[in-house]
């Protein structure tokens, strides 16, 4: 039996208009195993979407974050690195 992993995409823009769109999305999708989140997109990251991400990571059986350079360098500014990506193959 294959499962399929649960895999959200994040848009361009990820800003609290976003992060409040993708919350019930990615609630439904954690507890389906580890979430896959393609972040490569993201060039504008806000407090609320790293607040989101931080929350995916640490809930259940995880999130795994295929970054963006932006949200990279984001991440290493706030501290939040290690966070975000430890662990994972991004």
């Amino acid at each position: 039996m294959s499962t399929v992993t649960p895999s959200i995409t994040l848009p361009a823009r990820c800003d609290r208009a976003a992060a409040e769109a993708l919350l019930p999305e990615m609630v439904a999708a954690l507890g389906s195993g580890p979430l896959h989140i393609d972040a490569r997109e993201c060039q504008h990251i806000g407090q609320a979407m790293l607040q989101l991400l931080v929350s995916a990571r640490q809930t259940g059986e995880g999130a795994v974050i295929q970054p963006s350079q932006s949200l990279r360098e984001v991440a290493h500014l706030t501290g939040l690195a290690e966070e975000l990506f430890s662990g994972s193959a991004a």
